[in-house]
């Protein structure tokens, strides 16, 4: 695993074992992708590249962008209607890069952790969260030098937006607006969800994914 420091343009390079794992699909051979959180922008990126191999793109309380504004700005949405001390709490930054073109990076702190992320996940998910997490980037600079998704590639996609009403650090409120302006397809809602629902409602996930399985595939 490489860090964050090593690498220059993270969202396309952390994006890069997805779209060479769509690469490698037979050629008619279809996926339902699903990117949990900042992965839906990772998400929006190889639909827009492999829209062939997709059958559904689903957002887990993702950040998901549109086809009528740069990549950046759903990302600036989110960040100017959430109060910062809200996303930092006990979040560190830092700069990494040249000086010409510096890059941020943060690493999530347990406060952050515990009160927005995991607040209603088990205790043994949160711990082994605590000594996995590390640092990731804001992406920033790669989303605002980025072209809008196409209507051809990512808006041809069908896409579902999965609501996590409990999620502390992607908001409810934000969720909704995402949905008013992105305009998936379908709009399921998971309720006692926090932002991590693979770990606070499992069951519930499994058959919210099951059910668009099966209505797309």
């Amino acid at each position: 695993m490489r860090a964050i420091q090593d690498i220059h343009t993270p969202w396309y390079e952390y994006t890069e074992p997805l779209l060479e794992l769509l690469a490698s699909l037979p050629p008619n051979e279809k996926v339902v992708l699903v990117g949990h959180s900042f992965g839906g922008m990772n998400l929006a990126l190889a639909t827009d590249k492999y829209l062939e191999k997709v059958v559904v793109a689903v957002f887990l309380t993702g950040i998901m962008p549109d086809t009528n504004h740069k990549p950046s700005d759903v990302v600036d949405q989110k960040y100017a209607r959430t109060p910062p001390e809200e996303l930092t709490l006990d979040t560190e930054f830092s700069l990494y890069g040249s000086v010409n073109a510096p890059s941020t990076a943060f690493l999530l702190g347990p406060k952050v952790l515990s009160s927005k992320l995991y607040q209603l996940s088990p205790i043994g998910d949160l711990e082994l969260a605590k000594t996995l997490v590390r640092p990731s980037s804001l992406f920033k600079a790669d989303f605002s030098q980025a072209n809008n998704f196409s209507n051809e590639g990512y808006g041809s996609v069908p896409r579902v937006f999965i609501v996590c009403d409990e999620d502390m650090i992607t908001k409810k409120e934000f969720q909704r607006w995402m949905i008013d302006n992105g305009g998936p397809n379908d709009v399921m809602e998971i309720k006692g969800a926090d932002h991590m629902a693979m770990f606070s409602k499992p069951q519930e996930l499994c058959d919210c994914l099951l059910e668009i399985a099966c209505k797309y595939a």
